[in-house]
């Protein structure tokens, strides 16, 4: 079930939001002050292409640094992000076929908003009795 709703993402949705969370990593990577944040929205670019089957897990090591790259973060694109996601979700969500895509943008809406110390796991890794 997972591999269908990921290639049903991946067509409807999936590719074009990649795409331009992994534009936005790169200009990050060309503002050097703010290669952090092109890490990160590298790792969201990865998440965003392939969901399901996968989950976001906070890092307990990650530090003050991250706590402030966060914040920085959340004022300058973060709340816009999880708007972005927040408005796409609601709107699949009025189709039938489109609920597990609207629930997939829901559940993206964290790391969007706070994406310096968590990591992408997989649900096995993370749940380890779940399938």
């Amino acid at each position: 079930m997972r591999l269908i709703l990921n290639v049903i993402w991946l067509v409807l949705c999936g590719w074009w939001m990649a795409l331009l969370y992994a534009l936005a990593g790169i200009i990050c990577f060309i503002l050097i002050i703010t290669i952090p944040f092109g890490i990160a929205a590298m790792r969201i670019a990865g998440y965003v292409l392939w969901p399901f089957g996968r989950s976001i897990e906070v890092r307990r090591d990650a530090g003050l640094a991250s706590v402030i790259g966060n914040i920085i973060w959340i004022v300058l694109i973060g709340w816009w992000l999880a708007i972005g996601h927040l408005t796409a979700g609601v709107t699949l969500c009025l189709t039938i076929i489109g609920i597990p895509l609207g629930f997939a943008n829901f559940k993206m809406i964290p790391i969007s908003l706070i994406p310096l110390g968590v990591r992408v796991v997989d649900s096995d890794e993370r749940y380890p009795g779940y399938r």
